[in-house]
């Protein structure tokens, strides 16, 4: 198994984690403000939510992707989406930060 399979699916697991905890701000403030940007956030949430739990659900629990992933799928592919992983984990934590302040 390759060290960049292994980066995406941390780095996706720790996206489903950030996305839970600021979605549950997100809502919570939707619900005492009923303003247009929470909701927006709220919706961007869900949305990032459903796209990093299917990319776990490929990585960890499907056993005919997960193993095309691990063994067809060409090393600079992976490369390309363990970044994609890592970036987005990047934004995620910057926006917890100003969330959580």
């Amino acid at each position: 198994m390759s060290i960049w399979f292994d980066v995406a699916r941390v780095a996706s697991a720790l996206n489903v984690l950030l996305l839970l905890g600021l979605a549950s701000v997100w809502a919570r403030n939707y619900l005492e403000i009923r303003s247009k940007y929470p909701l927006g956030l709220l919706v961007f949430a869900v949305l990032l939510l459903a796209e990093n739990a299917l990319a776990l659900y490929i990585y960890l629990v499907d056993p005919t992707l997960r193993d095309w992933f691990t063994t067809d799928v060409p090393a600079i592919a992976w490369r390309a989406m363990m970044l994609l992983h890592a970036l987005e984990t990047l934004g995620l934590l910057f926006l917890a930060w100003i969330t959580f302040d």
